[in-house]
C-alpha cells in the first residue's frame, strides 16, 4: 500500500514537470515571436545595458525629414550669418552660441553654432541633438531646418545646426526677467504644451524608442508672440529605454531640475523628466525660481513638502505678481501635480499622459481653451 502510494505521488510529480516544462518552451516561443515581450515606451529602468542611445553615427532620418533637412556646407552657414562680427547673438549655452540668421527668402532662424576646443563633449552634444532632431516633427519641439557638419576637424567649430526662429525669448525670461507677469492662463496653457511635446518624445517621437528630454527647464522652453511653448535643446537627450551614465557619459543636467535619484544612480529614465517638468510647474506656480530663491534649497525641496496634500499651502506660495488673479482649484491642481512630480521614487511619479488626463481634468478651463492643436500631441501632420 506504501509502494503504491509512493509510486502514484511520483507519477504526479513527474507530471506537472512535463507540465511546466511545456509552458515554460511556450513561453520562451512567444516571448522571442514578440507577443509577450515589454512595451516599447514602457517606464522600466533596464540599467546598464538596457539603455539605447541614438546612432549618432548615421543618424535615423525618414525620407520625408531627408527632404526637409538641407545639408549645408560652411560657406552657405557664414553667408546666412553674413558676418560672424555683425551677426546678432540671441543665445549662448555650455558649448554653443546661437545667432540670428536671415535666409534667403528673408525668413529669420536661429543658427546654433557648436564651438570647439572642448574636447568630445561639445562634439558629443552635437551629434546627439541633431540625432534626435532628425527623428521629431512636433508642433510643440523646435524644428530643425539644416545644419552643418562639414568643420568637425578644425578646432573652432564642430558643427552647426540650423533651427526655426522663436521670437518671445524664454521661459525663464518671462518669469524672472522683470518684464510684465505672466497670466494665469498662459501660465497653465504652456504648462499643459509643454506635457504634450514631452509626451511625445516618451512615445517615441515618432520611432520605435522613447526619447529622453534630459535637460527639461524653463530656459529650455522657448515662447512665440502669442505665449505658445517650443520645447529645444536636445543635446543631453537619450533615446531608449533607460541609460546608465558611466565615465564616458558624465551626469548631466540643470542645478534645481536634476532628478536626485538620476544623480545618485547615474539611470536616465522617463521619470527624470517628469521630476524636471515638476520643477517648471512650481516655477509656473510660485514664479520663483528653480534655484536661488529658498535659503539655498532649491525650489523643489523647499515647496514640495508644503504642497503635499489636497490644496494644502497653496494660495501662500501662488506667485504674488498674479494680483489673485488665478483660479484657486486649478492652482491646487497644479500644486498636486508638481508635488507628486517631484518624489523621491520614480516609480510613484506619474506619467506625462497622467500628468494631462489630469490637467484636462482639473486645469480644464484654461488649458482647453487654445485651438492649438500641438496642446494635443502630434496631429496628423505631425507624425513621420
Amino acid at each position: 500500500m506504501g509502494l503504491a502510494l509512493i509510486l502514484g505521488l511520483a507519477a504526479a510529480a513527474a507530471a506537472l514537470i512535463l507540465c511546466g516544462s511545456l509552458i515554460f518552451i511556450a513561453y520562451l516561443k512567444f516571448f522571442r515571436a514578440g507577443v509577450l515581450s515589454p512595451s516599447p515606451t514602457s517606464d522600466v529602468e533596464l540599467g546598464a545595458d538596457g539603455g539605447q542611445a541614438a546612432d549618432v553615427s548615421k543618424p535615423a532620418i525618414s525620407p520625408q525629414k531627408e527632404a526637409d533637412v538641407r545639408r549645408h556646407r560652411w560657406q552657405e552657414v557664414e553667408a546666412l550669418l553674413g558676418g560672424r562680427a555683425a551677426a546678432a547673438v540671441i543665445g549662448e549655452g555650455g558649448f554653443s552660441t546661437v545667432y540670428l540668421a536671415r535666409l534667403p527668402d528673408s525668413t529669420l532662424a536661429a543658427l546654433k553654432v557648436y564651438a570647439g576646443g572642448g574636447g568630445e563633449l561639445p562634439r558629443r552634444a552635437f551629434r546627439q541633438e541633431l540625432a534626435v532632431l532628425l527623428r521629431l516633427r512636433h508642433p510643440r519641439i523646435v524644428r530643425l531646418l539644416a545644419y552643418s557638419d562639414d568643420r568637425e576637424e578644425e578646432d573652432d567649430e564642430e558643427g552647426v545646426l540650423l533651427l526655426e526662429y522663436v521670437p518671445n525669448g524664454t521661459l525663464h525670461e518671462k518669469l524672472h526677467g522683470g518684464g510684465s507677469t505672466l497670466p494665469w492662463a498662459a501660465r497653465t496653457r504652456v504648462a499643459y504644451e509643454v506635457a504634450g511635446a514631452v509626451e511625445y518624445l516618451h512615445d517615441g517621437g515618432g520611432s520605435s524608442l522613447p526619447i529622453v528630454h534630459g535637460d527639461l527647464t524653463t530656459a529650455n522652453v522657448l515662447l512665440h508672440v502669442d505665449l505658445g511653448p517650443k520645447l529645444c535643446d536636445f543635446g543631453s537627450a537619450r533615446v531608449g529605454f533607460s541609460a546608465a551614465v558611466g565615465p564616458a557619459a558624465p551626469v548631466v543636467g540643470s542645478p534645481g531640475y536634476t532628478d536626485p535619484h538620476y544623480l545618485r544612480t547615474g539611470i536616465a529614465s522617463k521619470k527624470t523628466d517628469v521630476y524636471s517638468f515638476g520643477v517648471l510647474l512650481l516655477e509656473l506656480l510660485t514664479g520663483r525660481p528653480a534655484v536661488g530663491s529658498e535659503g539655498g534649497m532649491t525650489l523643489a525641496a523647499a515647496m514640495a513638502p508644503r504642497l503635499r496634500g489636497a490644496g494644502s499651502g497653496v494660495a501662500e506660495v501662488v506667485d504674488p505678481r498674479l494680483g489673485g488673479e488665478y483660479d484657486e482649484v486649478e492652482a491646487a491642481a497644479m500644486a498636486a501635480i508638481a508635488a507628486s512630480c517631484v518624489g523621491e521614487q520614480p516609480t510613484v511619479r506619474p506619467s506625462m499622459t497622467e500628468i494631462r488626463c489630469i490637467m484636462r481634468a482639473e486645469v480644464g478651463s484654461s488649458v482647453m481653451s487654445t485651438s492649438d492643436e500641438g496642446s494635443n500631441g502630434p496631429t496628423k501632420e505631425t507624425k513621420e
